[in-house]
């Protein structure tokens, strides 16, 4: 039997922090002249008249100071960028311009970065307006559009604005949630296309957690949208404790203990607590002696071989592991901290596993320990909600196939998972049972601290770093702050909680480090793409495309940057004028002589180990190279021999001021190169891109305006393909590669541009339908030539690399556009459920841009577009066309 504690829940929770106070007892009566006492009265009287008091009148609770800021602004017609702390309820600004909405009868969108998140908050305005007021845009799922308030993914809207859809006409208002997200390499550049492209007439509520440079991001929406006020909140609604959890072996009870030492009155402090470091110190030694006798053990086991004859080989490996490997102190088991903070009356709680399999390994830890956290109400109440969730959504076999009924039960004992490798109705279910405070222990991945309304008591972080799909990297104070904001529930718990489990190489001082840096800065993930250049082509001229581009967040970071570099280039300039007026010389221009000398000292440095560098065809080739770099080295050599100024009697004097004219000279070609790199870097980006696209016939040249560009067909094709492969996508029907292809091989192709295997690289699959030769096997070398040709024109003109095709699941998503059942996709390989219908959702999504775009492209349009309607129906059934909204 495994050793652990069965103990008694505490079923009261600690005490609410409530506040009585109401509105009218804020307002103090000033007593004063009959004038100034009219003054007040006709303060409160208009105060009483504003959308801001009827909107406070209607929620539950009263409003904090920093929401009722945001909320004036917004109805003073400004928009509002509000940085508050998870949990601090920063949201309500959002709720107010809904419920501005309703009084003025406008219309207003309201964005987040994901769909789990767009599917939450339709949920929630359903509830407070009515399913007749609410809408839902997410790409695959489309209810009321045409409502008052609609909540979408970023990329919606970002699409929308392209397409100048009518639906803008009567926009008011829009909220980017998560703002923060833009600095996401993949997608935040859909932040910044959405706020510089927004028609002028919309004011933004732009929610954010709390950044070291809000101020900076302040000011570019100011500079792009106008008037715009920063509302920021550093108070977190419920006071955070940190704490440590040791455990000195497995037959001992694990041990919470506090990271900072506390006060006289109990609150902990900015001081490392000394008892911390002392009971370290403890299990330290006791790790020491435990492997010393383990040593010793193991000597005498053995040390002597072959009739007492003593093995150096081994005996030497020992010594040299013993050496570099410092003994480590017990880590504590994940269930037995569950435990621990169970029995203290800590859940429910979030632990935060940087690893999908360790969060499904924690779960199996915790049954096999037989750790139960739910009473039988509680199970029973569990078995009622999962059954209903599950009813109607899904067959038995898939199902089975995805080891619900193992799922299921860790349910009724109280804890589950919840990462991307799970199918959404998974997560779900574990989000409402939490949210019930049925589940009390969720054992998560990072991607549930974005913005899914999942409030805990307590936080666990098993460790602080992470793989991030190339190295363990230590955790960054702003990763620490997201994970851990969500410790303590506002209006139940009185101090929220974050915990760190003692791990191998743990020092409290990173700790400290990471807790006390509350904020973290935002810099911007923008670049131009593609499909954004014909897109910005599309709607304006090439001036104006780049003159939009220099507004991005990026440029003006960029731009802010540059000032330093400029001051400094400014100052090397005089600085070099100053040398060249002190050099001045009567026997010649001493400029022309230092300037032969620059380029016969960078001849002589670098020129020869350029040429050794270099590879050539032929040895005359080489040859030939070292003779001509001999030449132009003799022939500077020459002209420095022969300058007139070295007949100067000054020539010594001069040469002081010329060195340092030479030094300064190199430094200014260095901070000049580098202020041209920042200043403009966005719209030459662009520029490279136009030369693609005008290369590739995606682009012409103006008839009249030379220096303008228009789209071509094949543009208008581009411009309605959106993801990372928009262009290879775009090639690949242009060419015709898929004109020949059945609906079920257009889909087992086309998944090489949207899966992304979680080990990198190109995959190949374990088969290619038709055989190695077949139609399939051809028509995804065809697609991979595309790629390499349009690699190379990216690296020819100075852009990133491009990411190439992914062929690993050609055969599953051949096999699941043909009928097969999950089990069948699921069985002999690594792909998890979630991580296949993530892969069966976007194939889906590029599917129906095949077939809105393929009309551009001509006759054969038609019946592409019909096939690429088929080849989705085949891959959206199922667990797949499931949208988790109902």
């Amino acid at each position: 039997m495994t050793h652990h504690r069965h103990h008694k829940r505490r079923t009261q929770p600690e005490a609410a922090v409530t506040s009585a106070t109401s509105t009218a007892k804020r307002r103090t009566g000033a007593a004063g002249t009959p004038a100034e006492r009219y003054a007040s009265f006709r303060r409160r009287q208009a105060q009483d008249a504003s959308a801001v008091t009827r909107f406070a009148s209607t929620v539950p609770f009263e409003l904090d100071d920093f929401q009722i800021e945001a909320n004036q602004a917004l109805e003073d017609g400004r928009n509002v960028l509000v940085a508050a702390p998870t949990g601090a309820g920063k949201t309500v600004a959002a709720d107010f311009a809904m419920f501005l909405v309703q009084e003025r009868n406008v219309k207003a969108f309201y964005t987040t970065p994901i769909k789990a998140l767009s599917n939450q908050k339709y949920h929630d305005l359903v509830a407070v307006y009515g399913p007749d007021k609410v809408g839902l845009l997410t790409g695959d799922t489309s209810i009321n559009p045409q409502a008052d308030i609609v909540v979408m993914t970023t990329e919606v809207l970002r699409n929308m604005l392209y397409e100048r859809s009518s639906t803008l006409d009567a926009l008011r208002y829009v909220v980017l949630d998560e703002v923060h997200y833009l600095a996401d390499h993949l997608r935040g550049p859909v932040w910044e296309e959405v706020i510089i492209h927004l028609p002028e007439s919309v004011r933004i509520v732009a929610l954010s957690a709390t950044v070291s440079n809000v101020e900076d991001f302040s000011s570019w929406i100011a500079s792009v949208r106008g008037d715009t006020r920063l509302v920021v909140s550093e108070r977190r609604p419920v006071p955070l404790e940190q704490h440590v959890m040791v455990q000195a072996d497995p037959k001992t009870e694990p041990e919470l203990i506090d990271l900072y030492r506390r006060n006289a009155v109990g609150e902990q402090t900015i001081t490392i607590n000394a008892g911390l470091i002392d009971r370290l110190d403890q299990l330290n030694r006791r790790a020491a002696r435990h492997a010393g006798l383990e040593h010793e053990a193991r000597g005498r086991r053995g040390g002597r071989r072959d009739g007492g004859r003593e093995d150096t080989r081994h005996a030497s490996k020992h010594h040299t592991r013993g050496i570099a490997d410092k003994p480590q102190r017990h880590t504590p088991r994940r269930w037995a901290v569950v435990d621990e903070l169970n029995y203290m009356g800590l859940l429910p709680g979030i632990y935060f596993i940087f690893s999908r399999n360790g969060c499904d390994q924690a779960v199996q830890q915790c049954l096999e320990a037989g750790l139960r956290l739910t009473d039988d109400d509680e199970t029973e109440r569990i078995r009622q909600v999962v059954d209903a969730m599950v009813d109607g959504q899904m067959s038995y076999e898939d199902l089975k196939a995805l080891s619900f009924p193992r799922f299921r039960f860790a349910l009724e004992q109280g804890f589950a998972p919840h990462h991307a490798g799970m199918i959404a109705l998974f997560r779900q279910i574990v989000e409402t049972l939490f949210e019930m405070g049925l589940v009390k222990m969720v054992f998560a991945t990072e991607t549930l601290a974005l913005g899914i309304n999942m409030p805990a008591r307590s936080v666990v972080v098993e460790k602080l770093e992470k793989f991030n799909g190339v190295e363990h990297v230590s955790l960054t104070p702003g990763e620490f702050t997201q994970l851990t904001g969500r410790a303590g529930r506002r209006g139940i718990d009185t101090i929220g909680h974050a915990v760190v489990v003692d791990h191998r190489g743990f020092v409290p001082a990173t700790a400290a480090s990471l807790s006390s840096k509350r904020v973290y800065p935002l810099h911007s993930s923008f670049k131009a793409t593609f499909n954004m250049a014909v897109n910005l082509l599309n709607a304006s001229d090439y001036d104006t495309a780049r003159v939009t581009l220099d507004h991005s967040f990026a440029q003006w970071e960029a731009n802010e940057s540059a000032w330093e570099l400029e001051s400094r280039v400014t100052t090397l300039r005089q600085a070099i004028e100053g040398y060249e007026q002190a050099f001045a010389c009567e026997h010649g221009d001493f400029r022309s002589l230092m300037d032969i000398r620059m380029q016969l000292v960078d001849l002589q440095k670098d020129g020869r180990r350029q040429l050794k560098r270099r590879k050539f065809h032929s040895e005359e080739e080489r040859t030939k190279a070292f003779q001509q770099y001999g030449e132009q080295l003799a022939r500077l050599r020459k002209l420095d021999r022969e300058h007139p100024c070295r007949s100067c009697p000054d020539l010594a004097q001069h040469m002081t001021w010329g060195h340092r004219w030479m030094r300064e000279n190199r430094e200014l070609r260095h901070a000049q190169a580098r202020y041209d790199a920042r200043t403009g870097s966005v719209a030459r980006q662009f520029d490279r891109i136009c030369s693609i696209l005008l290369a590739m016939g995606y682009l012409k040249r103006h008839a009249e305006a030379d220096n303008d560009l228009l789209l071509t067909d094949r543009g208008q094709l581009l411009r309605h393909l959106y993801g990372e492969q928009d262009l290879v996508l775009a090639q690949t029907i242009v060419d015709g590669t898929l004109d020949s292809l059945t609906p079920r091989e257009m889909a087992a192709t086309l998944s090489a541009l949207v899966y992304e295997s979680r080990r990198g690289g190109m995959g190949e699959p374990s088969y290619y339908p038709g055989g190695a030769h077949g139609t399939v096997a051809q028509a995804c070398d065809a697609l991979r030539e595309q790629c390499t040709h349009i690699d190379e024109l990216c690296r020819d003109y100075g852009l990133e690399a491009l990411q190439q095709p992914d062929f690993g699941v050609v055969d599953i998503m051949d096999a699941w556009s043909s009928g097969a059942d999950l089990g069948e996709i699921l069985h002999g390989n690594e792909l998890t459920g979630g991580d296949f219908v993530r892969t069966a959702k976007r194939l889906s999504d590029m599917l129906q841009q095949i077939a809105i775009a393929a009309p551009y492209i001509g006759e054969r349009g038609e019946a592409l577009a019909r096939n690429a309607m088929a080849a989705n129906h085949s891959v959206n059934r199922g667990i797949v066309a499931y949208s988790g909204v109902g």
